[in-house]
Protein backbone atom coordinates (compact mmCIF):
# COMPACT_ATOMS: atom_id res chain seq x y z
CA UNK A 1 0.00 0.00 0.00
CA UNK A 2 1.15 3.65 -1.45
CA UNK A 3 1.09 6.16 1.56
CA UNK A 4 1.59 9.84 0.30
CA UNK A 5 3.31 12.28 3.24
CA UNK A 6 3.53 15.54 2.09
CA UNK A 7 6.45 17.87 4.11
CA UNK A 8 8.61 21.09 4.26
CA UNK A 9 11.18 20.38 6.12
CA UNK A 10 12.00 17.33 8.14
CA UNK A 11 10.68 16.95 11.56
CA UNK A 12 11.47 14.58 14.80
CA UNK A 13 7.36 13.96 14.06
CA UNK A 14 8.13 12.46 10.95
CA UNK A 15 11.54 10.61 11.10
CA UNK A 16 10.83 8.98 14.34
CA UNK A 17 7.35 8.75 14.56
CA UNK A 18 5.43 8.49 11.33
CA UNK A 19 8.04 6.82 8.99
CA UNK A 20 8.74 3.89 11.43
CA UNK A 21 5.08 3.65 11.93
CA UNK A 22 4.45 3.38 8.21
CA UNK A 23 7.36 0.86 8.08
CA UNK A 24 5.16 -0.82 11.10
CA UNK A 25 2.50 -0.81 8.59
CA UNK A 26 4.29 -2.54 5.40
CA UNK A 27 3.33 0.85 3.88
CA UNK A 28 5.75 2.42 0.97
CA UNK A 29 6.15 5.75 1.65
CA UNK A 30 6.71 9.00 -1.09
CA UNK A 31 7.51 12.40 0.35
CA UNK A 32 6.16 15.02 -1.27
CA UNK A 33 7.85 18.31 -0.76
CA UNK A 34 8.68 21.86 -1.92
CA UNK A 35 12.48 20.91 -0.82
CA UNK A 36 12.96 16.90 -0.91
CA UNK A 37 16.72 17.21 -1.11
CA UNK A 38 16.74 17.25 3.34
CA UNK A 39 14.44 14.26 3.32
CA UNK A 40 16.86 12.50 0.99
CA UNK A 41 19.89 12.97 3.34
CA UNK A 42 17.56 12.25 6.27
CA UNK A 43 16.17 9.41 5.34
CA UNK A 44 17.96 7.37 2.83
CA UNK A 45 16.03 5.21 0.87
CA UNK A 46 12.58 7.29 1.09
CA UNK A 47 11.58 8.12 -2.04
CA UNK A 48 11.49 11.99 -2.56
CA UNK A 49 9.77 13.55 -5.00
CA UNK A 50 9.76 17.69 -5.54
CA UNK A 51 6.41 19.27 -5.39
CA UNK A 52 4.91 22.26 -4.65
CA UNK A 53 2.92 20.70 -1.72
CA UNK A 54 1.20 23.85 -1.18
CA UNK A 55 -1.16 23.69 -4.26
CA UNK A 56 -3.73 21.42 -4.57
CA UNK A 57 -3.76 20.61 -7.99
CA UNK A 58 0.14 19.98 -8.67
CA UNK A 59 0.03 17.86 -5.35
CA UNK A 60 -2.86 16.05 -7.29
CA UNK A 61 -1.08 15.89 -10.30
CA UNK A 62 1.98 14.39 -8.65
CA UNK A 63 0.02 11.39 -6.74
CA UNK A 64 -1.42 10.43 -10.01
CA UNK A 65 1.93 10.21 -11.46
CA UNK A 66 2.87 7.65 -8.87
CA UNK A 67 1.70 4.90 -7.60
CA UNK A 68 -2.30 4.48 -6.39
CA UNK A 69 -2.43 5.66 -3.18
CA UNK A 70 -3.84 4.13 -0.13
CA UNK A 71 -3.43 7.30 1.98
CA UNK A 72 -2.51 10.76 2.26
CA UNK A 73 -1.27 12.11 4.97
CA UNK A 74 0.73 15.65 6.50
CA UNK A 75 1.53 16.35 10.13
CA UNK A 76 2.30 20.50 8.95
CA UNK A 77 -0.02 23.00 9.76
CA UNK A 78 0.20 24.43 6.48
CA UNK A 79 -0.24 21.45 4.15
CA UNK A 80 -3.31 20.20 6.15
CA UNK A 81 -5.79 21.34 3.40
CA UNK A 82 -3.83 20.33 0.51
CA UNK A 83 -3.75 17.23 1.87
CA UNK A 84 -7.41 16.90 2.67
CA UNK A 85 -8.28 17.86 -0.66
CA UNK A 86 -6.17 15.38 -2.39
CA UNK A 87 -7.49 12.52 0.06
CA UNK A 88 -10.94 13.76 -1.23
CA UNK A 89 -10.03 13.61 -5.06
CA UNK A 90 -8.96 10.29 -4.78
CA UNK A 91 -11.88 8.90 -2.25
CA UNK A 92 -9.61 8.16 0.25
CA UNK A 93 -10.16 8.69 4.28
CA UNK A 94 -9.33 12.01 5.36
CA UNK A 95 -10.14 15.40 7.19
CA UNK A 96 -12.71 17.67 5.68
CA UNK A 97 -11.01 20.30 4.01
CA UNK A 98 -13.11 23.31 4.83
CA UNK A 99 -12.35 22.30 8.57
CA UNK A 100 -8.77 22.28 8.11
CA UNK A 101 -8.89 25.78 6.12
CA UNK A 102 -10.99 27.42 9.06
CA UNK A 103 -8.23 26.62 12.00
CA UNK A 104 -5.64 27.03 10.37
CA UNK A 105 -7.17 30.68 9.24
CA UNK A 106 -7.32 31.74 13.42
CA UNK A 107 -9.79 34.89 12.13
CA UNK A 108 -12.13 32.10 10.78
CA UNK A 109 -11.48 29.97 13.60
CA UNK A 110 -12.46 33.15 16.08
CA UNK A 111 -15.29 33.56 13.53
CA UNK A 112 -16.86 30.23 13.79
CA UNK A 113 -16.80 29.90 17.42
CA UNK A 114 -17.93 33.46 17.31
CA UNK A 115 -21.16 31.97 15.13
CA UNK A 116 -21.45 29.44 17.69
CA UNK A 117 -21.40 31.20 20.78
CA UNK A 118 -18.37 29.72 22.38
CA UNK A 119 -15.82 31.18 23.52
CA UNK A 120 -16.00 34.50 22.32
CA UNK A 121 -12.57 36.57 21.74
CA UNK A 122 -12.16 40.08 20.25
CA UNK A 123 -10.16 39.32 17.50
CA UNK A 124 -9.76 41.91 14.13
CA UNK A 125 -7.65 41.07 10.62
CA UNK A 126 -5.28 43.06 8.39
CA UNK A 127 -4.58 42.29 5.41
CA UNK A 128 -1.56 42.23 3.12
CA UNK A 129 -2.60 44.68 1.49
CA UNK A 130 -3.66 47.06 4.14
CA UNK A 131 -1.07 49.50 5.95
CA UNK A 132 -0.57 48.10 10.02
CA UNK A 133 -1.09 52.14 10.80
CA UNK A 134 -4.32 51.22 10.54
CA UNK A 135 -4.31 49.28 13.89
CA UNK A 136 -4.56 52.30 15.34
CA UNK A 137 -8.10 53.24 14.34
CA UNK A 138 -9.33 49.94 16.20
CA UNK A 139 -10.89 49.84 19.22
CA UNK A 140 -8.53 47.63 20.61
CA UNK A 141 -8.59 46.03 24.06
CA UNK A 142 -5.69 46.11 26.03
CA UNK A 143 -3.24 44.89 26.30
CA UNK A 144 -3.58 42.49 23.22
CA UNK A 145 -1.68 40.12 20.74
CA UNK A 146 -0.54 40.44 17.22
CA UNK A 147 0.26 37.72 15.29
CA UNK A 148 0.25 35.96 11.67
CA UNK A 149 -2.93 35.12 10.89
CA UNK A 150 -1.75 31.72 9.72
CA UNK A 151 1.46 31.72 11.89
CA UNK A 152 3.16 28.85 13.96
CA UNK A 153 5.71 28.28 16.04
CA UNK A 154 5.31 31.63 18.23
CA UNK A 155 6.85 33.07 15.12
CA UNK A 156 6.20 36.92 15.35
CA UNK A 157 3.24 36.87 17.82
CA UNK A 158 4.02 39.60 20.29
CA UNK A 159 1.73 41.20 23.39
CA UNK A 160 1.12 44.73 23.34
CA UNK A 161 0.06 47.24 26.14
CA UNK A 162 -0.44 50.26 24.00
CA UNK A 163 -1.97 51.49 20.63
CA UNK A 164 1.51 52.70 19.67
CA UNK A 165 3.43 49.62 20.02
CA UNK A 166 1.05 47.39 17.88
CA UNK A 167 1.38 49.68 14.97
CA UNK A 168 4.96 49.53 15.41
CA UNK A 169 4.92 45.55 16.09
CA UNK A 170 2.77 45.13 13.09
CA UNK A 171 4.67 47.40 11.06
CA UNK A 172 7.71 45.38 11.80
CA UNK A 173 5.78 41.95 10.88
CA UNK A 174 4.79 42.95 7.64
CA UNK A 175 8.80 44.51 6.53
CA UNK A 176 9.61 41.27 7.51
CA UNK A 177 7.02 39.02 5.62
CA UNK A 178 4.98 41.36 3.37
CA UNK A 179 2.90 38.37 2.25
CA UNK A 180 1.37 37.64 5.74
CA UNK A 181 -2.38 38.74 7.13
CA UNK A 182 -2.13 39.64 10.49
CA UNK A 183 -4.34 38.70 13.35
CA UNK A 184 -4.87 41.31 16.43
CA UNK A 185 -6.81 39.51 19.62
CA UNK A 186 -7.58 40.85 22.87
CA UNK A 187 -4.98 38.92 25.28
CA UNK A 188 -6.29 36.20 27.20
CA UNK A 189 -4.96 35.25 30.82
CA UNK A 190 -4.41 32.04 32.32
CA UNK A 191 -2.81 28.72 33.02
CA UNK A 192 -2.03 27.36 28.91
CA UNK A 193 -2.79 23.82 28.44
CA UNK A 194 -3.33 21.62 25.65
CA UNK A 195 -5.40 19.56 24.91
CA UNK A 196 -4.69 15.97 22.30
CA UNK A 197 -7.24 14.45 20.84
CA UNK A 198 -7.05 11.12 18.14
CA UNK A 199 -10.42 10.58 15.86
CA UNK A 200 -12.06 8.80 12.94
CA UNK A 201 -15.39 10.60 12.97
CA UNK A 202 -17.46 8.16 14.64
CA UNK A 203 -15.29 8.56 18.07
CA UNK A 204 -12.90 11.69 19.40
CA UNK A 205 -11.02 10.28 22.13
CA UNK A 206 -8.91 12.07 24.83
CA UNK A 207 -5.54 11.37 24.68
CA UNK A 208 -4.45 13.64 28.03
CA UNK A 209 -2.64 16.97 27.48
CA UNK A 210 -0.08 19.06 28.94
CA UNK A 211 0.15 22.29 31.10
CA UNK A 212 2.90 24.85 29.44
CA UNK A 213 5.13 27.23 30.92
CA UNK A 214 6.29 30.02 28.45
CA UNK A 215 9.28 32.42 28.05
CA UNK A 216 7.82 36.01 29.86
CA UNK A 217 5.90 38.41 27.39
CA UNK A 218 6.45 40.01 24.84
CA UNK A 219 7.49 36.27 23.23
CA UNK A 220 5.28 33.42 23.97
CA UNK A 221 7.89 30.78 23.46
CA UNK A 222 7.29 27.12 24.82
CA UNK A 223 9.87 25.93 27.48
CA UNK A 224 8.46 23.17 29.30
CA UNK A 225 5.67 20.50 28.74
CA UNK A 226 4.29 18.64 31.96
CA UNK A 227 1.61 15.65 31.00
CA UNK A 228 -1.74 15.90 32.57
CA UNK A 229 -3.55 12.55 32.08
CA UNK A 230 -7.24 14.72 32.80
CA UNK A 231 -8.06 18.15 32.47
CA UNK A 232 -10.92 18.93 34.86
CA UNK A 233 -14.46 17.97 33.57
CA UNK A 234 -15.95 20.92 33.28
CA UNK A 235 -12.62 22.43 31.37
CA UNK A 236 -12.84 19.56 28.75
CA UNK A 237 -16.40 19.35 28.61
CA UNK A 238 -15.55 23.22 27.20
CA UNK A 239 -12.89 22.83 24.87
CA UNK A 240 -14.82 19.54 23.55
CA UNK A 241 -17.74 22.18 22.41
CA UNK A 242 -15.55 24.30 20.81
CA UNK A 243 -13.47 21.79 19.20
CA UNK A 244 -17.31 20.22 17.96
CA UNK A 245 -18.29 23.55 16.39
CA UNK A 246 -15.38 23.64 14.01
CA UNK A 247 -15.55 20.26 13.27
CA UNK A 248 -12.89 18.34 14.61
CA UNK A 249 -12.85 15.14 14.67
CA UNK A 250 -10.42 12.65 12.31
CA UNK A 251 -7.35 12.05 12.90
CA UNK A 252 -4.71 13.69 15.58
CA UNK A 253 -5.29 17.13 16.74
CA UNK A 254 -3.56 19.47 19.30
CA UNK A 255 -5.34 22.00 21.05
CA UNK A 256 -4.32 25.29 22.69
CA UNK A 257 -6.43 26.94 25.24
CA UNK A 258 -6.25 29.17 28.36
CA UNK A 259 -8.46 28.36 31.46
CA UNK A 260 -9.66 31.54 33.18
CA UNK A 261 -12.13 32.03 36.05
CA UNK A 262 -13.51 28.10 35.00
CA UNK A 263 -13.75 29.77 31.67
CA UNK A 264 -11.84 27.86 28.80
CA UNK A 265 -10.54 29.71 25.97
CA UNK A 266 -8.83 28.65 22.70
CA UNK A 267 -6.13 29.99 21.36
CA UNK A 268 -5.08 27.70 18.84
CA UNK A 269 -6.18 24.42 17.18
CA UNK A 270 -3.38 22.29 15.19
CA UNK A 271 -5.21 19.48 13.31
CA UNK A 272 -2.40 17.10 13.86
CA UNK A 273 0.20 15.78 16.43
CA UNK A 274 1.62 18.01 19.14
CA UNK A 275 5.09 18.33 17.66
CA UNK A 276 8.75 19.41 19.12
CA UNK A 277 9.04 15.90 20.14
CA UNK A 278 6.28 16.06 22.94
CA UNK A 279 4.58 13.69 20.65
CA UNK A 280 7.20 11.26 21.08
CA UNK A 281 6.58 12.00 24.82
CA UNK A 282 2.67 11.27 24.20
CA UNK A 283 3.58 7.92 22.84
CA UNK A 284 5.75 6.74 25.62
CA UNK A 285 4.05 7.98 28.16
CA UNK A 286 0.43 6.24 27.03
CA UNK A 287 2.49 3.22 26.12
CA UNK A 288 0.64 2.77 22.54
CA UNK A 289 2.15 3.37 19.16
CA UNK A 290 0.22 6.92 18.82
CA UNK A 291 1.84 7.09 15.17
CA UNK A 292 0.31 4.04 13.90
CA UNK A 293 -2.49 4.38 15.15
CA UNK A 294 -2.85 8.18 13.14
CA UNK A 295 -1.88 6.35 10.31
CA UNK A 296 -4.67 3.56 10.25
CA UNK A 297 -7.30 6.75 10.96
CA UNK A 298 -6.21 7.70 7.25
CA UNK A 299 -6.02 4.19 6.04
CA UNK A 300 -9.97 3.69 6.72
CA UNK A 301 -9.33 1.80 9.58
CA UNK A 302 -12.32 2.32 12.73
CA UNK A 303 -10.75 3.10 16.21
CA UNK A 304 -11.23 0.53 19.22
CA UNK A 305 -12.91 1.81 21.78
CA UNK A 306 -10.51 1.41 24.46
CA UNK A 307 -7.33 2.42 22.82
CA UNK A 308 -5.56 0.71 26.19
CA UNK A 309 -3.73 3.96 27.38
CA UNK A 310 -1.21 3.73 30.25
CA UNK A 311 -2.07 5.14 33.41
CA UNK A 312 -0.58 6.14 36.56
CA UNK A 313 2.76 8.02 34.79
CA UNK A 314 4.13 11.11 34.50
CA UNK A 315 6.01 12.82 32.04
CA UNK A 316 7.86 16.24 31.14
CA UNK A 317 9.67 17.92 27.91
CA UNK A 318 11.93 20.90 28.40
CA UNK A 319 13.22 23.13 25.68
CA UNK A 320 16.79 24.41 26.23
CA UNK A 321 16.38 27.78 24.66
CA UNK A 322 19.93 30.22 23.03
CA UNK A 323 19.40 32.92 25.79
CA UNK A 324 21.48 34.88 22.78
CA UNK A 325 22.84 35.17 19.59
CA UNK A 326 26.05 33.73 19.09
CA UNK A 327 28.20 30.26 18.66
CA UNK A 328 26.83 27.55 20.81
CA UNK A 329 30.24 26.51 22.46
CA UNK A 330 29.40 23.81 25.15
CA UNK A 331 26.21 21.95 25.32
CA UNK A 332 25.40 17.85 26.37
CA UNK A 333 25.85 15.24 23.89
CA UNK A 334 22.82 13.25 23.03
CA UNK A 335 21.99 10.65 26.01
CA UNK A 336 19.35 8.24 26.84
CA UNK A 337 19.56 6.57 30.50
CA UNK A 338 17.32 5.44 33.26
CA UNK A 339 18.05 7.24 36.24
CA UNK A 340 15.53 6.49 39.75
CA UNK A 341 12.94 4.60 37.62
CA UNK A 342 12.73 7.18 35.27
CA UNK A 343 13.35 7.46 31.31
CA UNK A 344 15.48 9.66 30.62
CA UNK A 345 16.09 10.81 26.60
CA UNK A 346 18.04 13.94 25.66
CA UNK A 347 18.49 15.01 22.16
CA UNK A 348 20.95 18.31 21.00
CA UNK A 349 19.17 20.21 18.34
CA UNK A 350 21.81 22.07 17.71
CA UNK A 351 25.35 20.99 16.76
CA UNK A 352 28.43 22.74 18.33
CA UNK A 353 30.13 25.59 16.28
CA UNK A 354 26.47 26.36 15.04
CA UNK A 355 25.91 29.79 14.40
CA UNK A 356 22.21 30.91 15.89
CA UNK A 357 20.41 34.31 15.41
CA UNK A 358 18.09 34.65 17.77
CA UNK A 359 14.72 34.51 16.33
CA UNK A 360 12.47 34.04 19.39
CA UNK A 361 10.53 31.12 18.03
CA UNK A 362 10.90 27.43 19.04
CA UNK A 363 13.82 27.90 16.41
CA UNK A 364 16.00 29.14 19.12
CA UNK A 365 15.85 25.58 20.80
CA UNK A 366 19.24 24.20 21.11
CA UNK A 367 18.07 20.79 22.95
CA UNK A 368 14.93 18.81 24.45
CA UNK A 369 15.09 16.74 27.31
CA UNK A 370 12.14 13.89 27.50
CA UNK A 371 11.45 12.69 31.22
CA UNK A 372 8.87 9.73 31.81
CA UNK A 373 8.47 8.21 34.93
CA UNK A 374 6.32 6.88 37.96
CA UNK A 375 5.09 9.87 39.21
CA UNK A 376 5.15 13.89 38.32
CA UNK A 377 7.32 14.39 41.44
CA UNK A 378 9.79 11.58 40.75
CA UNK A 379 10.43 12.98 36.87
CA UNK A 380 10.29 16.60 38.35
CA UNK A 381 13.05 15.54 40.20
CA UNK A 382 14.74 13.88 37.40
CA UNK A 383 14.61 16.23 35.12
CA UNK A 384 15.94 19.59 37.12
CA UNK A 385 18.99 17.81 38.15
CA UNK A 386 19.48 16.91 34.65
CA UNK A 387 18.96 20.66 33.58
CA UNK A 388 20.81 21.81 36.93
CA UNK A 389 24.26 19.39 35.90
CA UNK A 390 24.46 20.92 32.43
CA UNK A 391 25.78 23.77 30.79
CA UNK A 392 24.61 25.28 27.23
CA UNK A 393 26.71 28.65 26.65
CA UNK A 394 26.20 30.55 23.21
CA UNK A 395 28.96 33.55 22.77
CA UNK A 396 28.64 36.13 19.88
Amino acid sequence: MQLYLLALNPTDSVSDGYLPAASALGLDVTILSDDPEPHRLRHPGVDAVRCDVRDPETVIAAIAAGPAPAAVFTNSDHLQTPAAVAAAYFGLPGKDWRTTLRVNNKAEMRRRLAAAGLGAVWSAELGPLQDPATLADLDVPLPCVVKPREGVASEDVYLVHDVEELVLRGKHIRQRRPEVSLLVEEYLPGQLCTVETLGDRQRRHVLGGFRTTLTPPPHFIELRHTFVAAHPPSVLAQVNEQLDALGIGFGACHTEFVVDKGEARLIEVNYRTIGDQCDLTLRDVLGIDLFEHVLRTHLGEPLAADLGLRTGVGARIDHVCAADSGTLRAAPSALTDAVDGVDLTYRPLRAIGHHHQLSFTNRDYVGVLRTVGPDSATVDRVADRFLAEQRWEVHP
